[in-house]
């Protein structure tokens, strides 16, 4: 569906796990320099950067990397380590708001959810309409929504694209390496998330207004 819409104002969100790659390989091949933005929220594991490095030079993407306006040491040292005393205002904090932030110049955001991935995503339709705070409407659209896990990387396999080699080690859903461990429900990929207490950090709910 890639081909059938206006990508001349989109972006895309890119983790880069397995199904933001695919989505991303699938946009690049219609608009090369579409604008790549990753939240570098200051708590990624080692080999998340270390992929995205390596993809952004082997696609020569345009990568745009978000961040939070205070530093990692910054909000510890103000509010101590919310990632486990408060994790919904950590993600606030490094996700949510310079996701928001990031996405206001757009008119089209793509992303790689799946309806698969979580109970909390399993209405997804592929075309949504989603409001910034402040109002902005942008078309949010999900190319796999109906793809499942075994569709993803046979898709990966097929075009040769290397994936982060984290899921090698049993990871099913990679976020913050503080709020992301080994799935404890074979059912549900990102029950690994934040130690089982929530699903989702926020920047896929409609944002209030």
């Amino acid at each position: 569906m890639i081909e059938t819409l206006d990508l001349t104002n989109a972006c895309i969100t890119c983790s880069f796990q397995a199904e933001d790659v695919v989505v991303l390989h699938q946009v690049i091949q219609h608009r090369p320099d579409v604008p790549v933005l990753f939240l570098e929220t200051g708590y990624h594991f080692p080999e998340t950067l270390a992929y995205r490095d390596e993809m952004a030079a082997l696609w020569n993407l345009n990568l745009q990397n978000l961040s939070a306006d205070q530093s990692v040491a910054e909000q510890e040292a103000q509010f101590g380590i919310l990632n486990q005393t408060a994790p919904d205002r950590c993600c606030g904090f490094r996700k949510v708001t310079p996701l928001f932030e990031g996405l206001a110049p757009y008119d089209t955001w793509l992303t790689g959810l799946r309806r698969e991935q979580s109970p909390t995503r399993a209405n997804l339709q592929t075309i949504e309409t989603f409001k910034l705070p402040g109002g902005k409407e942008l078309k949010k659209v999900s190319p796999l929504a109906a793809w499942t896990n075994r569709e993803v990387w046979i898709y990966l396999q097929a075009h040769d694209i290397p994936a982060l080699s984290l899921y090698e080690k049993g990871y099913t859903s990679i976020g913050c390496a503080p709020c992301t461990e080994l799935p404890f429900d074979p059912e549900n990929a990102r029950s690994g998330r934040w130690h089982g207490k929530k699903l989702e950090c926020g920047i896929h709910i409609q944002a209030e207004s």
